[in-house]
């Protein structure tokens, strides 16, 4: 078995059970030595999994994470505005998405999670090689953002209805 599928599988063992997973099992499963697994951990750690070690075994730290779809309208030179808006209560734009009349729903990955990732996004756009998705729907665009509880989303609401990028749905 190759590496990444003996990842792909450890990850899944360990989500998906109740109780954790000591490393010997998983080197007897995938019949490799416990180095190995150490290793495999470690790798998937580095790759954002909250994975973590008990006296027990592994267990994968499932956070719960709220989402909310926000409509918005604003310029521009009002992005990074709304940017830091929603990264400084500590949530991520998953993405950006318009509803154009003709091609549907358009849509694109932005994973921002905090001011350096909104100015590099801004500093992309302004250059010029891109427009902005937003610009095809005359500033209409739409945000899926998630956050660590809905208070956050919340007070996110209630900062772009304040400034005036809310739409009401």
């Amino acid at each position: 078995m190759k590496a990444d599928k003996r990842r792909e599988e450890i990850l899944s063992l360990i989500g998906n059970s109740e109780n954790p997973i000591p490393a010997s099992v998983l080197k007897n499963k995938f019949a490799v030595s416990r180095q190995v697994i150490v290793q495999d951990i470690a790798i998937l750690r580095a790759n954002g999994y909250d994975i973590v070690a008990t006296n027990k075994g592994y267990f994968l730290n499932v956070k719960t994470v709220q989402t909310r779809v926000f409509k918005c309208r604003h310029t521009f030179e009002e992005l990074v505005e709304e940017g830091f808006l929603v990264v400084d209560e500590g949530a991520k734009i998953e993405n950006i998405f318009v509803n154009h009349r003709l091609y549907g729903k358009i849509s694109a990955r932005l994973d921002l999670i905090n001011r350096m990732h909104v100015e590099e996004l801004y500093r992309s756009l302004f250059s010029g090689a891109s427009k902005p998705l937003m610009s095809v729907t005359d500033g209409y665009h739409y945000h899926t953002v998630s956050a660590e509880s809905a208070e956050v989303l919340d007070r996110i609401e209630a900062k772009l209805r304040e400034r005036g990028f809310l739409i009401e749905i």
